[in-house]
């Protein structure tokens, strides 16, 4: 079956329906989701969004751009961390006029609190920039804008999966894409295609991210030849419940939760003695991991699954019930503690890729180093990367990517499709989707996919993790390889049309395989430690030398490597101090 639009968006997150809110009031607009927009991951932010309000305590968004740079490990575009910083407030202003709830200060102004790596004065002291509604903020943002979005008359087709994207040379011309309700595939015609699949989580073994973050959109951006950005650069959350990865929001410690070892110290005064357990996320995970090596986990056995305290227990009942809610069922539902009364058992889980699409600030998808666009295609959010979170992202600027950078994508494309010409899909657009189909459900036996994925999540986690070094890598790379070729015989169990979990998950296994070959080539590549990518065979950043993103480019069962230069325009790199 096929359709046409002016526009398609294929994920229905924040940055995804952002974008269709801002391109349907011009165009024909259509919405591709493999989940019901409410339940995109979006939701799962907890802790807020950064803007510099000044409602709380003085801000500035130079402080808050410096800050972005700095917590990148100076791996951030600068220019374009700016422009977020700058456009963040207008950005909170909005959400706000359409509707979302944030908490408020006694005189009815936006609430704001401190979060990990946010400081006023460039690094002089920390700074309540978060703003939030308790710990529900992503979960207010989808439910705004997906109400405005009905209300701009946006098509939905929801539970279709992805499967490819139209290209004719270097213009989009629309997707192939899996309805789920009847194993249909359908080709959705359009002059501007966006990629707001979100992340790849699901490549690690512990991870934050929901079941359906694999990754679709870089993977099928791999697979026709557009290279990724930054891949080797993936955040380890310092705080997710032991064991099972769910997260505990950093707002946690925003409130001033405290993490202890087991001998009750707050070990991160040795770590970073001025933002304590508010320092960035890669040095707070770090930090953990270093505790458990050196025995001074809760069990002591330095084991990898050991773990560590987050004592909110001086917060009182009335600040978790009022500020952090979700938390504290959580923990009861999944623990079986009140927070008010028990610390919280946690452990650095898989969390946030830095890397993905390659991206100008408009959005619009670059084939290579040297900005060369592809016509009509953009991106934005987890799967893309223009690189406002360079090494390592600051907490609640994921959300401000979503929007700042879901509005820019969303007003070009509006722009775009007034003068772009039609497109014409060709009658073989959907030949590549019907073959993969059609051999993951030919009946013959093969390997069975959740033994692939368990191996490939456990590599990834165990090798590719909080810390790296050559010779684990290096093993890893060579699984990758071996369970892609395994890949290629897997074949579902189930042959039925509707609602197909099997046939959609090795799909999604497919893709995950593609991004973790490419996250530990690129990993492995980079010979140096900077920001989430820490390595213990080369512990110090080196500017001199890998100051540079990364471009992978997948060739078949290779990974061909190129880079391109970071944008150090404004704030020269120095050695990161908290």
């Amino acid at each position: 079956m096929k359709h046409t639009f002016d526009a398609i968006i294929v994920g229905s997150g924040g940055s995804g329906l952002y974008a269709a809110l801002e391109v349907s009031g011009q165009a024909k607009t259509a919405v591709l989701s493999k989940v019901y927009p409410v339940r995109s991951h979006t939701g799962a932010a907890q802790g807020g969004i950064s803007a510099a309000l000044g409602n709380v305590e003085e801000d500035d968004p130079q402080w808050h751009a410096f800050d972005t740079v700095k917590g990148g490990d100076y791996l951030v575009d600068q220019q374009a961390a700016l422009l977020m910083a700058e456009e963040a407030i207008q950005a909170v202003y909005d959400l706000e006029n359409r509707g979302l709830p944030f908490n408020r200060t006694p005189d009815g102004r936006i609430d704001q609190r401190r979060f990990g790596g946010h400081t006023r004065n460039f690094g002089e002291a920390p700074v309540r920039r978060a703003c939030y509604a308790a710990d529900r903020t992503g979960h207010m943002i989808l439910q705004t804008l997906y109400q405005q979005c009905i209300k701009n008359g946006v098509h939905f087709y929801d539970e279709y999966q992805v499967l490819d994207l139209v290209l004719e040379g270097k213009r989009c011309a629309g997707v192939v894409a899996l309805e789920l309700s009847t194993g249909e595939i359908h080709v959705f015609e359009a002059k501007t295609v966006l990629f707001a699949t979100g992340g790849f989580g699901r490549m690690f073994k512990i991870t934050s991210n929901a079941y359906a973050n694999t990754g679709d959109g870089p993977a099928i951006c791999a697979r026709r030849g557009i290279p990724l950005q930054d891949m080797e650069f993936f955040q380890f959350h310092p705080t997710g419940i032991k064991g099972l990865g769910i997260l505990i929001s950093e707002a946690v410690r925003g409130e001033g939760g405290i993490l202890r070892n087991h001998q009750g110290e707050q070990f991160m005064a040795r770590f970073a003695p001025t933002l304590l357990d508010l320092a960035p996320r890669d040095m707070v995970s770090r930090a953990i991991m270093t505790e458990i090596r050196e025995g001074s986990g809760i069990r002591g056995d330095r084991k990898i699954d050991d773990y560590v305290h987050l004592d909110a227990t001086h917060l009182g009942k009335e600040t978790l019930q009022s500020k952090l809610p979700d938390i504290t069922d959580f923990c009861q539902t999944y623990l079986g503690i009140d927070p008010a009364e028990s610390p919280i058992p946690v452990l650095p889980t898989a969390h946030y890729g830095m890397g993905g699409i390659p991206t100008d600030i408009r959005g619009r998808v670059m084939a290579d180093n040297k900005g060369t666009l592809i016509e009509g295609l953009y991106a934005v959010g987890e799967c893309a990367c223009v690189s406002v979170h360079g090494a390592n992202r600051l907490g609640t600027n994921s959300l401000l990517d979503l929007v700042v950078f879901g509005r820019r994508a969303g007003r070009h494309m509006a722009e775009y499709v007034t003068h772009a010409d039609p497109t014409s899909v060709p009658g073989d657009a959907a030949d590549f989707a019907r073959q993969w189909i059609a051999r993951l459900t030919d009946k013959k036996k093969g390997p069975h996919g959740g033994l692939i994925l368990e191996k490939m999540q456990t590599a990834m986690m165990e090798n590719v993790g909080v810390y790296r070094n050559e010779t684990d890598m290096a093993k890893t790379v060579k699984q990758l390889e071996t369970l892609r070729e395994q890949y290629l015989m897997v074949r579902a169990q189930d042959q039925g049309t509707s609602f197909n979990t099997d046939l959609l998950e090795l799909i999604e296994l497919g893709n995950l395989a593609d991004l973790a070959f490419i996250t530990a080539v690129s990993a492995l590549n980079r010979q140096e430690s900077r920001g989430a990518h820490s390595r213990e065979d080369y512990p110090d950043r080196d500017d001199p030398n890998w100051l540079k993103h990364t471009l992978a480019y997948l060739e078949g069962d290779r990974i061909r490597i190129d880079y391109k230069d970071v944008d150090v325009s404004i704030w020269t790199p120095k050695p990161r101090k908290y």
